[in-house]
């Protein structure tokens, strides 16, 4: 079976992306490869996680991680065979948490599947430029179908301060069923590439 996890990439206190992570899960629970068995979503937070600034004395690619909570963290994205990544859009980029949670990672990532789902004052897609650089480089396949979640048309609003209530048109779930279908079939394509990587324990 096929693991894929909904990595929430905020960590504010009050998060619209976590809204937009559970919808996602929703319509992730009805998927037919779900119901047949076939694949599983999870959803990862990345507060729960509260990775510090990347503190590693070494580059993540040697693969010699020193502290618990990249240990941690490290079992936690190894166990997954591909990600559904849900992220705001911050000054025109991704969230720096998130961009520090990738970092702290090398080979845990690579030869996986990820597919984006964004939200936003322009659906969040000037994030997910940078983010598809991000994970390209980490030998992540970046699906091609993405759900760009509208600030003014996707969710109800009333105090700029609380997330609000998430209200997609029709088409947005029909665009993450499509989303879901190419991270699972990567997912699966890929998964001959891998091998597993040694399990990180404190030295």
């Amino acid at each position: 079976m096929l693991r894929i996890a909904i990595i929430i990439g905020s960590t504010r206190s009050s998060r619209r992306t976590a809204v937009a992570a559970d919808w996602v899960a929703q319509v992730a629970a009805r998927h037919a490869a779900v119901t047949r068995g076939e694949a599983t979503f999870e959803t990862v937070d990345l507060a729960d996680h509260a990775l510090p600034v990347l503190d590693e004395p070494l580059p993540a690619l040697f693969g010699d991680y020193r502290h618990p909570h990249t240990m941690r963290w490290a079992r936690a994205i190894d166990s997954y065979d591909g990600f559904v990544l849900v992220t705001p859009e911050y000054n025109h980029s991704f969230p720096g948490a998130l961009k520090n949670a990738i970092d702290f990672l090398y080979a845990e990532w690579n030869n996986k599947a990820a597919g984006f789902v964004s939200h936003g004052v322009h659906g969040g897609t000037r994030a997910v430029e940078h983010l598809r650089l991000t994970m390209t480089e980490l030998q992540v396949a970046t699906v091609r179908t993405q759900v760009a979640l509208s600030a003014f048309t996707d969710f109800e609003i009333t105090d700029p301060s609380e997330p609000g209530v998430i209200t997609p048109g029709p088409h947005q779930e029909t665009t993450l069923n499509e989303l879901l279908d190419e991270v699972i079939a990567w997912s699966g394509a890929l998964k001959p590439l891998r091998t597993p990587t040694p399990q990180a324990t404190p030295a």
